[in-house]
């Protein structure tokens, strides 16, 4: 079984009565890992990955292909190399039950649309994060999983060295050949400097006009940009919580980094005292920790929450009548603020936490838990 066993058990789950997995996530999350692993467990498949030349040969008449594999578990790699695949397989996955398909990608659903919509219905995607803390904790601490991030080739690099320049390998690669494979034709330059820019912004509104600016470019240019990194599972665009009270609400998103070994890559951060000394040191814990807790509750919609006053919340969740209000805090002694307290009665919510970097849980007034990340994933809110 890969290390990603907890998506691994919930695909194998629901692989009987699904005609097609996607597997989709970020440059090597470790999808192609998992996938390997899940195929194992049957004895006629066929693995194909885009990336090759020879690959994308062998299924350029993809009728003939799929016929000639019937009956077989079939698993694409790189699938957004040849997305027109995905339109192609329709009748074929609609005649023949016995034919499984596994596909892998590294775009999200929405750059895939056209092709992919014509599976709806029959595909089933599953999002492959970084590590997890829970899947990575008994090989690193938490201090160097802040720093460098769930990328698996960062994290269980031998040397924090090997792990930045895997991270500058990686960000040049994806930059200079990654993004030209999905089809994107962007100056890596100017993206590059618009990443940077973003990486210093880590956690705050977005202001596409004020980096229109600042780079001389549109803001729907600036607007593209960020799309295509938010689909490639670069950046989080965080939405706020707007509700029915007579307040002002701030309406724009926050955007967030998906991996802080990235973020720290992009800021030439390459030490814990470095990134303790540095503005993001916040923010970037505020990435290990929504991203966590999001990955955890992937059945709960997510926002945040500001006010023109200053009530804020770093992280709200809603299900069914439930709403749960989170506050993230990068000291091990926090402070909650009036904005807290006050935010909390604005959205009505039902429970309220917050997670630090602290040593145990303990209670705070009225009723508020401080919690250590580790210990809020283990209590599980949705029992």
């Amino acid at each position: 079984m890969s290390i990603h066993r907890l998506e691994e058990e919930t695909i194998k789950y629901f692989m009987p009565d699904i005609p097609v997995v996607g597997i989709i996530g970020a440059r090597q999350v470790g999808k192609t890992t998992l996938a390997k692993s899940l195929l194992s467990n049957f004895n006629d498949v066929v693995f194909l990955d885009l990336e090759k030349k020879s690959d994308r040969q062998i299924i350029e008449n993809t009728e003939d292909f799929l016929n000639l594999n019937k009956g077989k578990v079939i698993c694409i790699d790189e699938i957004q190399m040849m997305p027109d695949v995905l339109a192609e397989m329709r009748n074929f996955v609609d005649n023949n039950n016995d034919t499984k398909f596994i596909v892998l990608g590294s775009s999200s659903p929405d750059i895939l649309r056209n092709s992919s919509e014509s599976l709806a219905g029959r595909i089933f995607y599953f999002e492959l994060q970084s590590f997890l803390w829970q899947e990575i904790k008994n090989k690193t601490s938490m201090k160097d999983y802040h720093l460098l991030g769930g990328m698996p080739k960062s994290i269980l690099a031998k040397k924090k060295e090997l792990s930045f320049v895997w991270l500058k390998n990686y960000i040049r690669t994806f930059l200079e050949r990654d993004l030209r494979n999905f089809g994107f034709n962007i100056p890596p330059d100017t993206l590059h400097r618009l990443w940077q820019m973003l990486a210093h912004l880590n956690g705050q509104i977005l202001n596409s006009s004020q980096l229109a600016n600042s780079l001389g470019l549109t803001h729907t240019t600036i607007k593209t940009y960020i799309d295509i990194l938010s689909n490639t599972f670069m950046l989080r665009i965080l939405q706020p919580y707007h509700i029915n009270v007579k307040k002002r609400l701030v309406k724009s998103p926050k955007v967030y980094f998906r991996d802080t070994g990235v973020l720290h890559t992009l800021l030439n951060i390459e030490t814990y005292n470095d990134l303790f000394a540095h503005p993001v040191y916040g923010s970037s814990w505020e990435v290990t920790v929504i991203e966590n807790v999001i990955a955890k509750y992937k059945n709960w919609n997510y926002y945040f929450y500001r006010t023109a006053t200053g009530n804020e919340l770093d992280l709200v969740l809603t299900k069914a009548n439930r709403v749960i209000a989170i506050e993230i805090k990068s000291s091990n002694t926090p402070k909650l603020t009036k904005g807290f307290w006050y935010a909390i009665d604005d959205i009505k919510a039902t429970e309220a936490y917050v997670i630090a970097p602290v040593r145990m849980p303990y209670p705070l007034k009225k009723n508020i838990m401080v919690y250590p990340l580790n210990d809020f994933l283990e209590k599980n809110i949705d029992e």
